[in-house]
């Protein structure tokens, strides 16, 4: 008989001999369990814990605090798990699942060194733009909601975009695409602008409703 097998008896044999004790006693163990787990996922959901990693310290960390999701009037921050974790907790278990491919390539020092990185900029950009249009950009939204929005509080072009986004069935990452890291060499961000404005034309939009003052 193998050590799993008498273990399994010897339990078996104690929950016979004290129902009540081990029931209490498997209770407890489920509720350590699961606050050390969750304790865990908590620790590892911080911005101090994500720039534990030199990589993510020396390069994209440094650029996050030149914008304003790091430092600005209000002092309401996006830290790095607020952008990159989901807060559902299914969700946020995949996520945590998906991070162990990025614990192997630290391990093997795939972008360690700055050439490495920017090598390989471009590809991890459109991996996380790619993830964020897949949900709809869900985590920019925790914090900005179109719906929430008053247009005519915001500039007459920002304004009228974000309407279109509605119509266009647009998401934040869309357009925000840099928001709060330097975008990789190579990036067209006036492509982006340049596809709506002949989207606009397209659809005839009087472009008066951007360019106030237009005879």
């Amino acid at each position: 008989m193998n050590w799993l097998s008498r273990l399994r008896r010897g339990l078996l044999g104690l929950f016979k001999r004290r129902p009540i004790v081990s029931a209490a006693a498997l209770f407890l163990g489920g509720i350590v369990f699961w606050g050390g787990f969750n304790w865990s996922m908590e620790v590892s959901n911080t911005e101090s814990f994500c720039i534990s990693c030199h990589v993510m310290r020396e390069y994209v960390y440094q650029e996050y605090k030149t914008t304003i999701h790091y430092r600005n009037r209000t002092g309401v921050r996006a830290s790095c798990p607020d952008c990159h974790v989901p807060r559902e907790w299914l969700h946020k278990m995949v996520r945590k699942l998906q991070a162990t491919n990025e614990l192997y390539h630290w391990a093997m020092g795939s972008i360690y060194t700055p050439t490495k990185f920017a090598a390989k900029r471009m590809e991890l950009a459109e991996q996380v733009w790619d993830s964020m249009a897949a949900t709809d950009s869900r985590e920019c939204r925790n914090c900005h909601d179109v719906e929430f929005m008053k247009p005519g509080q915001q500039s007459t072009t920002v304004g009228k975009l974000h309407e279109l986004t509605k119509e266009w069935e647009m998401t934040c990452i869309d357009c925000h695409k840099g928001i709060a890291h330097t975008l990789p060499k190579g990036f067209n961000q006036e492509a982006v602008l340049d596809e709506m404005h002949d989207r606009m034309e397209t659809e005839k939009m009087d472009c008066r409703e951007c360019h106030q003052g237009m005879a």
